[in-house]
């Protein structure tokens, strides 16, 4: 379904068209459109190894650039897989961006039926190493965006939860949302962070998370936006774990609910139409900000 008013189709046929133009060794391969929520591309399996990926809208497309150029600085430094980038299509066959050609990530997003205790070590360790990464010349989050002044989203939080009206408890958020505002800011260096830590871009494989992909976010800022995580992919046990294998005091915990509260109230209004995939996993997340409210109400 279409999400987004100017975004671009894509198919199995187009993908094979492209390859035909622009890499023919690989156009006799199969192609497996591959079932997803995201809303910025299309992911097409090519042959067992490879994966197609282009954007499906013109704000995602500098994400392949973006991740060429710093993933495989950071690829060394981390415990778990990362995007490998392989080929740069150009545009063709009516379809207008750049896209890409990577190496496929065998591994399912994480979810209940996995041992997300597990995960939970699995994730803390990737972010304290992460977070141990230089970050000279890294890229800056934008006004408004995560890494950055959580002040800068209070208009658009508090619209998109009047927006919602009665399908939300608007009063249970707001009072979480302006607790994570009073919380005090990140006086530490910026510290390299995903900025997208939703189970989709988080691959288990064998029973273990394997890999983290969707690198589009990623920035220098208050690594406490990679704490969304803890509300978006653990229940309440598994995210105690979390923060104690992180070693996460109270100022950070409150800014990284207050993201995980901003990301999943503006994404709501917007796909409640056309994506059922994000819309639930922004209600599960929001059932968990909310977990500390037991009187609260919440849509279903």
């Amino acid at each position: 379904m279409k999400m987004h008013a100017d975004q671009v189709p894509t198919s199995v046929g187009l993908v094979r068209a492209l390859l035909a133009d622009q890499f023919p060794p690989w156009a006799a391969l199969p192609v497996t459109p591959v079932r997803s929520w995201g809303t910025d591309h299309d992911i097409y399996r090519l042959g067992d190894g490879l994966s197609v990926r282009l954007p499906k809208i013109g704000w995602a497309t500098a994400q392949a650039a973006k991740e060429g150029e710093w993933l495989p600085k950071l690829r060394p430094r981390l415990p778990v897989a990362v995007p490998v980038y392989v080929a740069s299509g150009r545009p063709g066959r009516g379809y207008p961006y750049e896209w890409s050609i990577c190496e496929w990530l065998p591994g399912h997003p994480a979810g209940p039926a996995d041992d997300l205790s597990t995960v939970a070590g699995d994730l803390a360790y990737f972010l304290y190493t992460l977070r141990k990464i230089e970050t000279r010349g890294a890229p800056l989050p934008s006004p408004g965006s995560r890494g950055g002044p959580r002040s800068k989203l209070d208009e658009p939080v508090r619209a998109a939860i009047a927006k919602l009206g009665d399908r939300v408890d608007g009063r249970a958020l707001i009072h979480s949302w302006e607790e994570s505002l009073a919380a005090p800011a990140w006086q530490g260096p910026d510290t390299w962070m995903h900025g997208d830590l939703l189970p989709g871009n988080l691959l288990v494989d064998g029973g273990r998370w394997s890999a983290v992909i969707d690198w589009g976010s990623s920035v220098a800022g208050d690594p406490a936006c990679d704490l969304m995580a803890a509300w978006n992919v653990f229940p309440p046990a598994a995210r105690r774990e979390f923060r104690e294998a992180l070693d996460v005091d109270e100022a950070q915990w409150l800014r990284g609910r207050g993201w995980a509260l901003a990301q999943a109230v503006i994404a709501l209004p917007y796909y409640w139409e056309t994506n059922p995939g994000i819309v639930g996993q922004a209600n599960r997340a929001l059932e968990q900000v909310l977990g500390d409210w037991p009187g609260s109400r919440y849509l279903t």
